[in-house]
């Protein structure tokens, strides 16, 4: 560790330690993960649409494009332009059976996120106000 002082640039200040071998590696473990990817993944969620559309296919395993729509409110091509967008970024799937497209999430990964998020949240809302 060594002692900095305040660097402007680095946000770092007067008697802050620094571990630079920790610092280090985590910078690498950075730098092999595809975090702009990852972070596309948690754009596409934080539409409140896309988020009813996604917590809807937790808690129904698979619904056609009309009542997706139907569910969260918003027109079929709404529906669809939302779930196609959650498909190229894998975490819908869908399947055709005739005319009618179904949509899916692609994997228990995804629903694990989204269950995961919405018992964050919970857990939040119980807490004193000026904990958060």
């Amino acid at each position: 560790m060594r002692e900095v002082g305040y660097m402007k640039e680095k946000n770092a200040f007067e008697g802050t330690m620094m571990d630079d071998e920790s610092t280090h590696r985590v910078q690498e473990e950075l730098e092999r993960k595809n975090i702009p990817d990852v972070a596309k993944l948690f754009k596409a969620l934080s539409d409140e649409t896309r988020m009813k559309i996604a917590y809807a296919l937790t808690i129904k395993d698979e619904l056609c494009v009309a009542d997706v729509g139907n569910i969260v409110g918003a027109t079929t091509a709404t529906a669809s332009h939302h779930l196609r967008h959650l498909k190229k970024l894998g975490l819908a799937k869908d399947r055709k059976e005739g005319k009618l497209v179904y949509y899916s999430l692609d994997d228990d990964h995804v629903k694990q996120l989204i269950e995961i998020a919405f018992a964050h949240f919970e857990e939040l809302s119980n807490r004193e106000p000026e904990q958060f």
